[in-house]
């Protein structure tokens, strides 16, 4: 039975979530990093940097050029800093949509970073990938759009190689009886009303904060991480528990 934000669909009940959440960033691909910039007023650029710390500190003791993996990779940001912050690395983003990588495969070439980073499409729950081929999986924003988020986690878990890290950033609700109400307004008022101005999809910043307050926050987070293979699973709280970022590593 699903549960928590598998059951929350970008536009209908009738089609799998998987389909719709391809269709949904194929339609507001072009928006996206305008409203990632306008939604966050830019703090997203520190979630990322803290996130890229933490697979860096991750992956120092391997001896050779660490190979990573960017799940729901989007338009690159998460692949272009990773290849930036670790030099010798290469990396492979894996989206639903070809029309978000269709503009992360040209912000990846004019970062020259072609020959290092490669973009494809993929499905999170079938990754096209061998046992424990790479040294750190890394998700930003994507964890409550997988249709089955425990089988998410298993796959990632599967590739990842003894010893090596996962790194997920995820929008989540703060818990300050300050904060909230200023949380919630914003959320479901302001963000729907730019987005569907800016990206013309009546749907897709709807979905959004129903999707935030639908997925597993927190202690519950974790615990699903380690129930999927993980260990050592924690979080970190940013911006008043806006954002999370959560680790754990393959025993």
């Amino acid at each position: 039975m699903k549960s928590g934000a598998e059951k929350i669909n970008p536009y209908d009940a009738d089609r799998p979530k998987t389909e719709q959440v391809r269709d949904m960033f194929d339609s507001i691909a072009p928006a996206y990093d305008f409203m990632n910039k306008a939604m966050s007023f830019g703090i997203h650029r520190h979630w990322l940097a803290k996130g890229i710390k933490a697979v860096v500190e991750g992956v120092c003791g391997v001896e050779s050029s660490p190979r990573l993996l960017d799940v729901a990779t989007g338009t690159g940001d998460v692949a272009i800093s990773l290849a930036t912050k670790l030099p010798h690395s290469t990396v492979v983003g894996i989206d639903l949509s070809e029309n978000m990588i269709k503009i992360g495969r040209q912000k990846v070439a004019k970062a020259g970073l072609a020959e290092r980073i490669k973009l494809q499409q993929a499905d999170c729950l079938q990754l096209p990938f061998a046992d424990n081929e790479f040294d750190a999986v890394t998700v930003a924003y994507g964890v409550r759009n997988f249709e089955r988020l425990a089988d998410g986690y298993r796959e990632m878990a599967r590739v990842l190689r003894p010893g090596g890290t996962i790194m997920v950033i995820e929008l989540s609700t703060p818990t300050s009886k300050i904060v909230r109400p200023f949380y919630n307004f914003y959320t479901r008022h302001i963000i729907p009303l730019v987005g569907r101005l800016v990206s013309h999809d009546v749907r897709a910043y709807s979905y959004l904060p129903e999707s935030i307050a639908a997925v597993a926050q927190r202690e519950e987070m974790t615990a699903l991480m380690e129930s999927a293979g993980f260990a050592d699973a924690s979080y970190r709280r940013l911006t008043f528990g806006t954002c999370t970022i959560y680790t754990a590593r393959k025993p």
